[in-house]
Formats: C-alpha cells, sequence, structure tokens
C-alpha cells in the first residue's frame, strides 16, 4: 500500500490497528463512508490517509416492536430507510441526501449521517439526529475503542457520548456501528402550500401556525426563484410557503379543517398531492433549490424572527438567493462565488446563531473558517475534547475550528 492509497478495513480491529499505528507517528487521517459530503469542510492534508468503511456495512439488529435498528457504520440510508418502510416505519430526523448538493450522486451512509449531524424539514417536531441515536461503538484517534448508549433510553447511563459524536465530522473517533431510534410511518399526511407571501409574511405565517394546535410537523418557505428552480406547474412562479401535517388519519383530517379555517381567512391556498407533497419535501430537505454548483453555499441557523431581516441586509449588497426551513430558524444561502466566501459579510449579518460554509471551492474552504469561529473558552474546551478523543490529532486535523 502506497502511503496516500485509501485504508479500506473490514472490522472494527482492523480499524483500531491502523489508527494506533498512524498515531504513534502522528500520521493525519480523514474518514470516508459513501463519500457524499467529500468535498464539504476543510481539504484534508496531502499526506492524509482515507479510512473507507464501505466494508463495515451491514444492519446488526432491527427490533420493529421495539423501534430500534442497530447497523455498521458504513450501511447505506437508502437500506435502512427500505427496511423500516417495510415495517410501516421512518427515520424521523429525516437525514438528507447531499451528494447532489456537492455535485455527484454518492450515497450517504448511517455513520457519515450521524457524523454530520445534519436533520431534515420534520426536525422542528421530531427533534434533531442526536435526539435519535441510542448508541454507539466508536474508535478514537488513538485506537482505543469504546462503546456508548444502549438500546434503548432508560439503558442510557454515564456520559452521552453518542450525542457528543454526533456532528463531530469525523475529528474525534471512527464511528463503527450505531444504534438509533426509529419510528412508525405516519398513516397520514397533508401539505399546504400558500403562495405569493414576502419572506417576512411567510416567516410570522409559519411561527404563528407553529405557535397555535395544529402540530405543525414541518414548515418551509421557498421564494419565487428557489421555488420556480423545482419546475413544478402548481408552484405557478410563485413564492410556496409549505406547511405539512402528519399523524393518524382522523387527527390528520381534523387538524387540516383546522388549518384551512385559519388560514383561509388570510391567504389563498392550494393543496398539495401526496406524490407533489413528497417531492417537494425531499427539494427541501436535499436543498435541491439551490443545487448548482457555481454558487458559494452558507447555512445559518438563527432565530426565525431574524432570518428575513438577516437575508434582506445582505441582497442589499450582493445578488443573493435564499429559501427557508424550520419555520425559518433555517436558512439556505446561494451568493457569488468569491475567494472569501463572503464571509465577513454573511458571519457580520447575523445578529445570533450560526453561519456553516456549506460549499466553497477548495482554496476557498482552505482558508476561510467553515464553521462559526467559537469564542475563546467555547474552543478552548473543543480543544480539550479534541485531545482527551484524539491524543495526537491525526483525525481530520484543523477540520473543524482550525484545532492542531
Amino acid at each position: 500500500m502506497s502511503p496516500l492509497s485509501p485504508f479500506r478495513p473490514h472490522d472494527a480491529a482492523e480499524i483500531a490497528d491502523f489508527l494506533r499505528a498512524q498515531s504513534d507517528t502522528g500520521s493525519p487521517v480523514t474518514l470516508r463512508g459513501g463519500g457524499s459530503k467529500a468535498t464539504f469542510g476543510r481539504p484534508p492534508p496531502d499526506d492524509a490517509i482515507a479510512v473507507e468503511l464501505a466494508e463495515i456495512a451491514g444492519i446488526t439488529l432491527y427490533e420493529p416492536d421495539e423501534l430500534v435498528l442497530t447497523a455498521m457504520a458504513g450501511t447505506s440510508m437508502a437500506e435502512i430507510a427500505a427496511a423500516v418502510a417495510e415495517r410501516d416505519q421512518c427515520l424521523a430526523f429525516e437525514p438528507p441526501e447531499f451528494g447532489p448538493l456537492f455535485g455527484h450522486n454518492a450515497a450517504s451512509t448511517l455513520g457519515g449521517s450521524v457524523a454530520s449531524g445534519w436533520s431534515g424539514p420534520r426536525r422542528i417536531r421530531a427533534g434533531a439526529t442526536r435526539d435519535h441515536v441510542l448508541g454507539a461503538q466508536a474508535i478514537g484517534g488513538d485506537g482505543q475503542l469504546f462503546k456508548s448508549g444502549g438500546r434503548v433510553v432508560k439503558n442510557v447511563t454515564g456520559f452521552d457520548l453518542p450525542k457528543l459524536l454526533t456532528g463531530s465530522h469525523g475529528t474525534l473517533a471512527v464511528l463503527t456501528e450505531i444504534t438509533i431510534k426509529v419510528m412508525p410511518a405516519a398513516e397520514a399526511t397533508h401539505t399546504m402550500i400558500v403562495q405569493g407571501l414576502d419572506d417576512t409574511a411567510a416567516i410570522r405565517l409559519m411561527n404563528d401556525l407553529m405557535g397555535g394546535p395544529y402540530e405543525i410537523a414541518a414548515a418551509a418557505h421557498l421564494p419565487a426563484a428557489s421555488a420556480a428552480r423545482l419546475g413544478m406547474a402548481a408552484l405557478a412562479g410563485a413564492s410556496a410557503t409549505l406547511v405539512r401535517l402528519e399523524g393518524f388519519g382522523p387527527s390528520v383530517a381534523d387538524r387540516r379543517a383546522a388549518l384551512e379555517a385559519r388560514i383561509g381567512t388570510l391567504h389563498p391556498f392550494i393543496a398539495a398531492e401526496s406524490q407533489q407533497a413528497g417531492r417537494l419535501w425531499q427539494s427541501v430537505r436535499d436543498v435541491a433549490p439551490l443545487v448548482p454548483a457555481d454558487a458559494v453555499l452558507w447555512r445559518l441557523a438563527l432565530p426565525a424572527t431574524d432570518a428575513a431581516a438577516t437575508v434582506g441586509s445582505l441582497a442589499a449588497q450582493l445578488p443573493v438567493e435564499a429559501y427557508y426551513d424550520w419555520g425559518g430558524g433555517l436558512v439556505w444561502l446561494a451568493l457569488p462565488p468569491a475567494a472569501d466566501a463572503h464571509a465577513g459579510l454573511v458571519r457580520g449579518a447575523l445578529p445570533a446563531g450560526h453561519a456553516t460554509l456549506m460549499r466553497a471551492s477548495a482554496d476557498t474552504r482552505r482558508t476561510v473558517p467553515v464553521f462559526q469561529p467559537q469564542p475563546d473558552a467555547l474552543a478552548a474546551l473543543s480543544r480539550r475534547v479534541k485531545a482527551a478523543f484524539d491524543p495526537r490529532g491525526i483525525l481530520a486535523p484543523r477540520f473543524m475550528h482550525g484545532e492542531a
């Protein structure tokens, strides 16, 4: 094996041996599952060896009656989704498929989905990815294997390390086996589309409805430009504010009637057909309106009440295309290419929250912090956590916040 050839282990023991050897020499390592997020984040050092986890795959336990599934980290999310769908169950955190967003068709894996921690539109009701991770087996940068969590919430004792590893982007440990909660699929679902609202009015409406008795499962707003990119005739070239209900049939029917009565007094609306609604929400989940890869892409997490004004202030200075998920609490923002990805403007416009640089050239990602810079105290804590899991700093060095 040449120094830069990828390492393709077949089990956790091989990974542990490899990491021990790399740690002894301080040699950098990067992790790869399906490769769907390979162009996200700071590019790895030229001498980093990729650990490809495709062989560490397969569902090892699935107990539908207990709503729990365990699978190896390299298992594709498509395989897991198909397995739970056969039992009328689902992954409530709606993990996105970002391969097309990053310019390729690679599929995501369970390890990659948990390591990134990104959640889909249902997050406002079902919670984030970390809320659905029950347990994990992982290997630290020094080759030490550890397990944390369990198969049911009541068995989770001590430090909840799976939640810490969720969203760590492979900088702390190599996830090898993960246990997640699954949920019953909704018996009925209904999506309402309100057309023609501007960003401020749409966010006001979504948050008004989310605070009401309707149990909104998802709420998103696509301005006219983003809606037009989806090519759906029903959107008719206008902005589209999407609201989704889910649950038992009679409950959805009652809430739908109440919701239509509430919205109908204020705005015209249409009901999306089931198949059309599914495509719409998948597009929102996977950032399909902003897939063209020539734009810099930012992900802004901020108070929903600040979202429209933040986008508006940027639009006054740059050509901007954006849309809103989570009732306005998540903004996907496309800007023209620039060497600095407009990082100063974007992060300077945020009154609160954080901005993640999702897509930019490799040269830009080498110099611009991909994640929101941390205050000194939090950065020091992050370094201590990193050192505890990865003493020699070999796992994705400098990927998160410029740590050694």
